[in-house]
């Protein structure tokens, strides 16, 4: 019997059983420890949407235009993900971290010496894959440690912490930048990731003896899952939605809703506050009833898109649809990694740096496109639009994943790539 990235290999269901029965209700430190590191990247992947009118301004470039480094970040995680995954395979995880987050660092101090939008493109991208390897392989971590029995809610909480840099990080920044100009924030995240480098690698792990089994022909063996691409199209979606509104929250708050730009900032916070609770949630629901949990998120962040559509008019209505969509709209995600670490089978690695290029391909896309909608007749309200058609498609792979986990086949043992899962048998 053996672990690899928190999925219990081709064990016996007494067995499974037992090493559930033996995990401990408390999560390991580590975790608190990786949520950190996800704190940083949660908060210089949207630091940017509340500073849009500062950094368009400064550089002579369109609202719109600016969004671009929020799209250039996403498509940089996009190929960091994977890319950066299989290139540090038979690096230990401990230094792939601490390696990631010296990037990281590097490419925020580029970011707040640059004074070109070429350049701060480029540097954007640079940050965002290391970024991109760093959730990869501290997802694979946190799974490893926590066991399969509390998978989904170890992911859950290193998504927490990316869900509070909404709460905490976004705004701070927000308010940093309106107070001491937009590049100050990119400098306190250099700083900060410097210094969390030395947590990192004191609280990871030593690899386990499979570490050193692992190949690239092993973890590429994972892309034959037709379950996994399934999972990955929902982590598109699910993402896709709710970030393409969330992107370009300013404008309609400012110019539909008619709040001043000094409380925007409130409203993110509340967004992160939904979003931090919607990643606990979800992850506890996630280790019961995965299925469930992800049809229902898909279907709720449509209508509270569509609300926002609809209400955008009335300042009330809109923040608190908001906090409502950070709440729903990003709850699944811990439940979908989850899923697709197992769906991978003995690539738990890729399967998770396919997660996270999934999520921000999604992100990505959304985001372009509701750039082009926000300069559209539909105005302030068209990124909603969008992200609401986006989310609606959530439901497809959510459904199909359910409906397949009801055949037969799906009682198999879950450390196949090919096979179901008698853990969530529940969803």
């Amino acid at each position: 019997m053996s672990t690899r990235g928190g999925v219990l290999d081709d064990a016996p269901g007494d067995v499974r059983a037992e090493e559930r029965a033996r995990t401990p209700h408390r999560l390991p430190p580590v975790t608190y420890v990786l949520a950190l590191g996800t704190f940083l990247m949660g908060t210089t992947e949207f630091v940017v949407a509340g500073l849009l009118p500062e950094i368009a301004g400064d550089l002579r470039v369109s609202v719109g235009q600016a969004g671009l480094l929020i799209t250039v970040f996403a498509l940089g995680m996009v190929v960091g993900a994977p890319l950066m995954a299989m290139l540090t395979l038979r690096l230990p995880q401990r230094w792939t971290l601490v390696l990631a987050l010296a990037v990281f660092a590097v490419g925020h101090v580029m970011v707040a010496l640059g004074d070109g939008f070429a350049l701060l493109l480029a540097a954007r991208f640079l940050t965002a894959m290391a970024t991109g390897a760093f959730w990869a392989v501290g997802n694979v971590v946190a799974a490893r440690a926590a066991g399969p029995a509390a998978s989904s809610r170890a992911l859950g909480v290193v998504g927490a912490g990316a869900m509070l840099a909404n709460v905490v990080g976004v705004p701070l920044g927000a308010f940093a930048g309106q107070l001491m100009g937009w590049r100050g924030p990119f400098w306190a995240l250099a700083a900060l990731a410097a210094a969390a480098t030395v947590l990192i690698a004191r609280h990871v792990p030593h690899d386990g003896p499979d570490r050193a089994a692992v190949s690239i022909r092993s973890e590429v063996s994972a892309l034959r899952s037709g379950r996994l691409w399934l999972a990955l199209a929902a982590c598109a979606t699910t993402t896709g939605g709710v970030l393409s509104t969330y992107s370009y929250i300013s404008p309609l708050l400012t110019d539909r809703a008619h709040l001043a730009a000094g409380l925007v900032p409130l409203v993110l916070i509340g967004f992160g506050i939904g979003a931090l609770a919607g990643f606990l949630l979800g992850g506890r629901l996630g280790d019961v009833r995965p299925y469930a949990t992800t049809i229902g998120a898909a279907a709720v962040s449509t209508l509270l898109l569509l609300g926002i559509c609809l209400l955008s008019g009335s300042a009330a209505s809109t923040i608190v649809l908001v906090a409502l969509l950070g709440l729903f709209g990003l709850g699944a995600n811990p439940v979908l990694i989850s899923l697709a670490v197992r769906f991978a089978g003995r690539a738990p690695t890729l399967g998770s740096a396919l997660t996270v290029s999934a999520f921000n391909l999604g992100t990505a896309a959304g985001s372009w496109i509701a750039g082009r909608a926000l300069d559209s007749a539909l105005g302030a309200t068209g990124p909603a639009t969008v992200g609401a058609v986006i989310a609606a498609l959530t439901l497809i792979p959510t459904i199909a994943i359910a409906l397949i986990h009801r055949r037969p086949a799906a009682s198999a043992p879950w450390g196949s790539g090919n096979a179901g899962s008698e853990a969530v048998r529940n969803g």
